[in-house]
């Protein structure tokens, strides 16, 4: 899959940022991710592993992700050594979701 053929036209980062982005993400996810799980198609919930700062970086990755891209709901909580990213979207956006969770998946494969 191209890096950002998966970004919806909704996406208001800008075209020439994207790829920055995506490559954000797949580096949290393959640094960081412990556990994937899809409990519904509309929601996919992640386990990242924590440490000093990890906190702070997803909230700000989360964030700027919201800015633009208003379709995904984002909640992180922590306990337990681990950040517990869900993330949930409208049925719009459903095929969204399942890029996401295709590229946490192998991002966190190469762990």
């Amino acid at each position: 899959m191209n890096d950002v053929a998966w970004v919806p036209q909704s996406c208001t980062l800008p075209t020439e940022e994207r790829p920055l982005r995506v490559a954000e993400w797949d580096a949290l996810f393959s640094e960081r991710l412990t556990s994937l799980s899809r409990p519904h198609p509309l929601h996919l919930r992640l386990a990242l592993a924590g440490g000093p700062g990890v906190e702070d970086r997803v909230r700000d990755l989360v964030g700027r992700e919201s800015g633009c891209c208003s379709f995904f709901t984002f909640t992180t909580t922590t306990g337990d050594g681990l950040i517990r990213l869900e993330v949930s979207v409208d049925h719009a956006h459903e095929a969204v979701l399942d890029a996401l969770a295709a590229r946490s998946a192998a991002a966190g494969e190469q762990r």
